[in-house]
């Protein structure tokens, strides 16, 4: 089969498309013919070097990918057999998903729902994000709420869902292109948030950006009633939060991994992502569909911030 692997950490262009013998699914594990696999920044972080924290000693060459849809076509020892044959997606706790066949443990899969396959990708993970993201910012109806990397594969959801609950959304977005995408999927505002534009106060802030960004996002946040949530480091950089700001002004910040989550706290989340999907409040935007020869060049853009929504890679 082929897959596409890191052999060290480094670049985008470290990704290279190798042949691999076929593997062969371990106990309590199924073996899907890929169709489809999804692309996640954490991805392009883990390539180049920067979750080492998150996941020590990643056994190098390594198979990024954690999002897969496909047909299983084995069972191992212990699995059900019956799974032969279906549709499913899954999200794999060790990788491998960008790759022509991938094994995963059966727990981690799912019926395929009844949306598209690349839709339901991006519902897996980042939908699921999202939904945990509205829960802890509780936010309201009425409430102004500022999205961070709007047109991104969260932050676009995000969009939907903070419109859907009643606010009044505020897209932080970089340039035009993306500020009309914000506006398509429901922003009321677009914001440029390292130029001087007038955002006023806001009671939610979604921050997944990091660096100075972060502190200028708090700024931005009404006194006692403001909240913001961290989910992500786009930068790279350190989150500029001065504890003494937060203390004084009253604020809240919350932190959310999607994947800390236990089983029980991350089920919930994820059926209802699919069920909003199902009705249409969460609509996936697919930024682009591409084959695995072009990995490389998808996380070049990602980390360019050249890309919006989710992004796929087909064998």
């Amino acid at each position: 089969m082929r897959a596409v692997r890191f052999h060290d950490y480094g670049p985008p262009s470290a990704l290279t498309v190798d042949e691999l013998p076929d593997p062969t699914p371990g106990p309590g594990e199924v073996l899907i013919e890929v169709t489809a696999a999804g692309i996640n920044f954490s991805d392009v972080q883990l390539r180049a070097g920067a979750l080492r924290q998150w996941a020590p000693g990643l056994p190098l060459p390594f198979t990024p990918g954690h999002e897969v849809a496909g047909t299983v076509i084995a069972t191992g020892p212990g699995a059900d057999p019956a799974l032969a044959g279906r549709r499913v997606i899954a999200l794999s706790p060790a990788g491998g998903g960008y790759a022509e066949l991938a094994t995963v443990p059966e727990a981690a899969v799912l019926p395929a729902p009844d949306l598209g396959e690349h839709e339901a990708l991006a519902v897996l993970t980042q939908g699921t994000t999202a939904v945990g993201l509205m829960a802890e910012a509780a936010v309201s109806p009425g409430e102004t709420v500022l999205v961070e990397a709007a047109t991104g594969g969260v932050g676009g959801l995000l969009v939907q869902l903070a419109k859907h609950a009643g606010a009044t959304v505020v897209a932080a977005v970089g340039d035009e292109k993306k500020a009309a995408i914000a506006r398509e999927l429901g922003a009321d505002r677009t914001v440029d948030l390292t130029a001087a534009d007038d955002v006023g106060p806001v009671q939610v802030v979604f921050e997944s950006v990091g660096g100075p960004l972060t502190r200028t996002a708090l700024d931005l946040l009404e006194p006692t009633t403001g909240r913001m949530v961290l989910y992500g480091n786009l930068s790279g950089l350190p989150h500029e939060i001065d504890p003494a700001v937060l203390y004084q002004r009253a604020l809240s910040v919350i932190a959310f991994a999607t994947a800390l989550l236990p089983p029980e706290r991350l089920a919930p989340l994820r059926d209802r992502a699919f069920a909003l999907a199902a009705e249409g409040v969460l609509r996936p935007r697919i930024g682009s569909v591409r084959p695995l020869a072009e990995a490389a060049a998808v996380h070049q853009a990602m980390e360019d911030r050249a890309t919006t929504g989710k992004n796929i890679l087909v064998p």
